[in-house]
């Protein structure tokens, strides 16, 4: 909300967790005094902190609206846009009537991965998933865990964290948080647990948490249920480490490319006071390649400049400014300008912005830089299977690229 006050919110969010300014400062990167300096009014996040900002959000253990409200006070915009709670039928219903099918048919071991790049939110449309799961499994029989974000965390307070998310009294260890699920499960209880940003943390508590959830999902066959949701960090503890066997029996999915449906809800689920017509969205996506947060940006930019009853096509007199405004989205951006500033990875880069065709999509990229701007959400696969190949989203993201090569090598 533009209204917000960006020390106001931060001390409200840092007091209901009693987080401390020097332990905030440690998390983040950031001094002590300038965290104080935040909280107090003296001075603001600048451009360039956004990510500690972001980091901060989940160390205060921020639902997706509260991070938002933190960034849009500090002047930045959302982490996680599109995300608003759903009236009637939401996007990807299919997507997500599949997804829960195929873990209630799974045997012995009924544990997914849902995979989603940047800016679709960990895990994307939250509440509806949650919903769906109330709706199949029973209001409560189900559990959301989000283990927390500071790796300075001790053992007894992780899991007594874990568990009062679970709503299962008061733990003091990783043994009493499993046996208090246990007895869940041994009662008959069908469960279904979504656990969110798995990969935070320290590895060893990871791994504990892992070994839990592995083994009560092995003595009690079908009764644990489990959707791990994540993004790259969670795809690097799948295929770069291997040891974590919870997660080497899951069945992975990857939140899939919008449909001009989809899209369709998002703009009147986001502006539903506004006439979004399919021809306007068409454009618009061929211009955002399907990426949520620049087809937000442009559906904030046709609010803006063209009003209500929106009109636009290609040889528009809006579409060439549309373009060139999604070209410089700061989202863009910081996703292009760690490969631009170094000699190796910017030749990478223009090599890459030269080529139609970036390959072929394997469930987990070697290259660096094609990873990065996977996960990063400029590129994806078309085509199913192995004969899936890797594009860029669009040429406006591909104009970004060149734009952001052309500023590394005039500075």
């Amino acid at each position: 909300m533009a209204t917000d006050s960006f020390a106001d919110l931060l001390s409200v969010y840092m007091r209901r967790i009693r987080a401390s300014a020097a332990g905030v400062a440690t998390e983040i990167g950031l001094s002590r005094e300038a965290v104080n300096n935040w909280r107090n009014g003296i001075s603001a996040p600048n451009p360039r902190s956004r990510d500690k900002l972001v980091a901060c959000t989940r160390y205060l253990r921020l639902t997706e609206g509260e991070a938002n409200r933190l960034l849009s006070a500090a002047g930045f915009a959302p982490e996680f846009p599109l995300q608003a709670e759903s009236v009637g039928e939401p996007p990807f219903a299919g997507f997500q009537d599949k997804v829960f099918a195929q873990l209630a048919q799974a045997m012995p071991y009924p544990i997914a991965l849902l995979l989603s790049p940047a800016h679709w939110g960990q895990p994307p449309f939250r509440y509806e998933l949650l919903r769906r799961a109330r709706a199949q499994y029973g209001e409560g029989s189900v559990l959301h865990i989000q283990p927390p974000y500071s790796v300075s965390t001790e053992p007894a307070d992780y899991f007594a964290a874990i568990a009062r998310q679970c709503g299962l009294g008061d733990v003091a260890s990783d043994y009493e948080f499993e046996s208090a699920l246990e007895r869940r499960l041994l009662g008959g209880e069908r469960i279904f647990c979504l656990v969110s940003r798995f990969e935070q943390g320290t590895p060893a508590l990871r791994e504990t948490l892992a070994g839990i959830l592995r083994s009560l999902s092995e003595m009690h066959s079908g009764r644990l249920h489990l959707l791990l949701c994540g993004g790259e960090a969670l795809a690097d503890l799948k295929y770069r480490s291997g040891d974590l066997s919870l997660l080497n029996i899951a069945h992975v999915h990857h939140w899939p490319d919008p449909t001009l449906d989809d899209l369709m809800q998002l703009a009147q689920l986001r502006w539903p006071e506004h006439t979004w017509t399919a021809s306007v969205v068409a454009v618009l996506e061929t211009l955002s390649g399907g990426h949520p947060a620049l087809f937000e940006e442009g559906l904030q930019w046709l609010v803006d400049h063209l009003g209500p009853e929106a009109s636009l096509h290609e040889g528009h007199a809006a579409f060439g400014a549309l373009h060139t405004h999604l070209a410089s989205s700061p989202r863009l951006w910081q996703t292009f300008l760690p490969l631009a500033q170094t000699p190796a990875t910017r030749a990478r880069l223009q090599q890459l912005l030269q080529a139609d065709d970036l390959g072929r999509a394997r469930p987990y990229l070697q290259d660096d830089a094609l990873r990065s701007l996977f996960w990063g959400n400029l590129i994806h696969a078309r085509g199913a299977g192995d004969a899936a190949r890797l594009h860029w989203r669009s040429p406006t993201v591909r104009e970004a690229g060149r734009m952001v090569l052309e500023s590394c090598s005039t500075d």
